[in-house]
């Protein structure tokens, strides 16, 4: 396999640092051109050192200062800002992006790295989710490739690869469950960010976290499901599988249904993102059917877990409906994470930035980024 050439955007996050794991494991096939981050200056600066990385931007402007007097005399360079995000995953020098940040900021980079023809290995589900006609639009025109990360589009990218060309007709997306999948409606509405964040298969981040518990997660990834793999929402079901061990799985017309199984590890997709089409270790935990034992399959319970819901109603609506109900989620989940309201707090706010947005059937990118301003805005004014 010819060395590739990484851009990480997002390197310090849950996505990035495994990441950079897997290549740190085949320093002969990867090597590392660029790293951003939004504010962690210190681990960045470790992570440049490390990797020899030709460029970083960190996008908080404060600790741009104290990070080049870290690496400039090492001749890293140091950028800030999103235009030179941009611009240095549009570079001629970066085969790959790794699209690892976290909420609608990592939607202009991505644009502008497949705008350049790059392939991006995409685990910012949020791109898709607010902006997935204009993105598609853009890969297609630009002849770029979208490679998905998320363990149950990388799944099902697999199955559809097993499936040689055959049509599929439905997308199975299995869900965990999250931490409070066996807890009553009662129970959960009390429940506590710390309660939230203990998620039981899955190392992630804060936000993703919090969206896996409320299954918003879930709900982003049926979005980002039709924008993949080109298939209406009626097509993609959802089935809470608690043990995380089959990842996704595709159905076909003669009943035939080909499921990608492995330990929950999300190195193996990060890795076969990077490969693709070749496969390479990641030093993950090996599937044991022994000790699996079993596997079980559940509905998901929507009164339980209304995020869910709203998202398919978001999609039904389309436009820039998708959007803003983006933005609205990035607000309420940080004021779940301080503590500020409750559990069910955050579909209430979610649903009512939706009744009240100004729908746009067919909005450009101009009018994605206002939605996405006025969606956040008017969920701040309802908490």
């Amino acid at each position: 396999m010819e060395k590739k050439r990484i851009a990480i955007l997002g390197s310090t996050g849950s996505i990035g640092t495994q990441t950079l794991d897997v290549i740190r494991q085949h320093r002969d096939l990867f090597e590392v051109e660029m790293l951003s981050a939004g504010s962690n200056a210190e681990l960045l600066a470790a992570q440049a050192i490390e990797f020899d990385a030709g460029a970083v931007v960190i996008c908080d402007e404060s600790k741009y200062a104290g990070l080049a007097g870290t690496l400039q005399p090492k001749g890293i360079k140091v950028f800030t800002g999103t235009d030179s995000l941009c611009a240095l995953a549009a570079a001629g020098n970066v085969d790959i992006v790794v699209g690892a940040m976290v909420g609608f900021s990592g939607l202009r980079p991505t644009l502008a790295a497949l705008e350049a023809g790059k392939i991006v290995a995409l685990a910012n589900k949020e791109t898709l989710v607010a902006a997935g006609s204009i993105v598609t639009a853009a890969m297609y025109k630009h002849k770029a490739v979208i490679l998905p990360v998320d363990s149950e589009h990388s799944a099902i990218f697999q199955c559809l690869l097993a499936g040689q060309g055959n049509e599929p007709v439905k997308l199975h997306l299995t869900a965990s469950g999250g931490p409070f999948r066996t807890w009553p409606r009662e129970q959960i509405a009390a429940a506590a960010a710390g309660q939230a964040l203990k998620h039981p298969n899955w190392n992630m981040g804060a936000k993703v976290t919090i969206d896996s518990a409320t299954m918003m997660n879930k709900g982003f990834e049926v979005m980002e499901a039709r924008w993949l793999f080109d298939m209406p929402a009626e097509k993609i079901n959802v089935v809470v599988h608690p043990e995380s061990i089959i990842h996704s799985m595709v159905e076909f017309a003669d009943g035939a249904v080909i499921a990608q199984l492995g330990c929950p590890d999300m190195r193996q997709p990060i890795g076969f993102a990077l490969s693709f089409p070749d496969r390479i270790t990641v030093g993950n935990k090996k599937l044991d059917f022994a000790e699996v034992s079993k596997l079980t399959f559940e509905k998901p319970d929507l009164d339980r877990f209304p995020c869910l819901a709203l998202a398919y109603e978001a999609l039904r609506r389309g436009g820039n409906v998708p959007c803003a109900l983006n933005a609205a989620d990035e607000v309420a989940v940080k004021a779940y994470l301080e503590g500020r309201i409750g559990f069910y707090d955050i579909p209430r706010v979610l649903e009512a930035v939706m009744n009240g947005l100004n729908f746009v059937e067919f909005p450009s990118l101009d009018g994605i980024f206002s939605t996405n301003e006025e969606a956040a805005r008017k969920a701040s004014e309802i908490l």
